[in-house]
């Protein structure tokens, strides 16, 4: 059962506690009903930003650093550092990113730089022919017939 809070309580609690779960440990109960009990009543997420850290972040990023180096770098998730990277640079353009900053542009790194554009192909609904095969012997393939084994009477003598 959740307890009974009002705003100004809830408030209070996120003052000194800042996260969701440090309030549901101290109200007992989870740090989902703590969440649903801040949607209800109308209360926004302590703020947890950290601008200093997430320019280090991007900065990083930009310099050519991979993400999953940031992320162990500073102790948190790939997808969390992802998150910060894409909203300092717009999707994660490093090279945009780069001139904006008037960094030396980095060069492509990954896939991008190894494919190669390949002949425009026919747009259509046509099924590939291994599609094709692969379909007709599903469809023709039946069951072997049964052989009918007749059984001899033997004579009793």
């Amino acid at each position: 059962m959740v307890p009974k809070v009002t705003k100004g309580q809830l408030y209070r609690l996120q003052k000194t506690l800042k996260t969701d779960e440090r309030i549901g440990q101290e109200l007992k109960i989870s740090r989902q009903a703590v969440h649903q009990l801040r949607k209800k009543l109308g209360v926004a997420a302590a703020s947890t930003e950290k601008p200093e850290r997430d320019a280090e972040i991007a900065a990083a990023y930009i310099a050519g650093e991979t993400g999953i180096a940031i992320a162990k770098k500073f102790g948190m998730s790939i997808s969390q550092t992802y998150r910060i990277i894409n909203a300092a640079n717009g999707k994660g353009k490093r090279r945009a990113a780069a001139k904006r900053a008037g960094l030396p542009v980095p060069k492509v790194l990954g896939r991008r730089a190894s494919v190669k554009k390949s002949a425009a192909k026919p747009v259509g609904k046509k099924k590939s022919s291994a599609k094709k095969a692969v379909k007709k012997k599903l469809v023709t393939k039946k069951a072997p017939a049964k052989k009918k084994v007749s059984k001899k009477k033997s004579k009793k003598r």
